[in-house]
């Protein structure tokens, strides 16, 4: 049976911010809220967490992680970024955006897409989630929570508690988040980018560079 934290959305309790992350560290896997839906997550690299949240959402050998971080130092070190990428996240974040950028050495090799060796990242705009980042030093390995008997993002502790309760070591309601998933950006290394799925993130910026398109 996994615990359960009701945490402030606005003054996270920092007793329970230090539970949650004592958990993550011990190779828990916990369900937290983002600025666009609720995720599971767990520590970057552990294979057996990062295994229970496949079961969990019934996912295939290549589904790609994102890396949730708390700034664009985390970014740094696991996605290259030239001055002109960087500016650009830095333009972008934090918010509901997924960026799907070319992997550094330092990302563990079953978390990059194995064909274009690449890794998303985001930096969400949510306090509880920042403060668990804070906490634990660095990104949490991440996948949007969707149910395989449901197909959308789940927003609402009340709702999918008693189907997880079994499954994940910890769950943090920190209130609804929301029904739309967040924007995906491919950036290359030339700065260009691709609009890969349209979500919570604005694309009112596009309008002042270019982009190779939409999907």
């Amino acid at each position: 049976m996994s615990q359960y934290f009701d945490i402030h959305s606005d003054n996270p309790q920092r007793r329970l911010i230090a539970q949650a992350v004592a958990i993550i560290r011990k190779g828990g896997v916990i369900v937290y809220p983002t600025d666009s839906c609720y995720a599971l997550g767990c520590h970057v690299g552990d294979k057996a967490a990062m295994e229970r949240i496949s079961r969990i959402r019934r996912t295939d050998k290549d589904h790609n992680f994102t890396l949730v971080c708390r700034d664009l130092s985390d970014i740094a070190t696991y996605a290259q970024v030239d001055n002109t990428v960087y500016r650009l996240l830095k333009s972008l974040t934090p918010a509901p955006y997924t960026f799907i950028l070319k992997a550094t050495s330092e990302v563990p090799r079953r978390l990059q897409n194995p064909k274009r060796k690449t890794i998303g990242i985001r930096v969400p705009d949510n306090i509880i989630c920042q403060a668990l980042l804070d906490d634990l030093g660095g990104p949490l390995m991440s996948s949007t929570l969707i149910l395989p008997d449901k197909g959308e993002p789940e927003t609402d502790p009340d709702e999918f508690r008693s189907v997880l309760e079994k499954h994940v070591d910890l769950i943090i309601d920190g209130g609804n988040c929301g029904p739309e998933p967040t924007t995906v950006l491919a950036i290359d290394e030339d700065g260009q980018i691709e609009v890969r799925r349209e979500g919570r993130g604005s694309l009112d910026f596009l309008s002042e560079r270019p982009a190779r398109g939409k999907a």
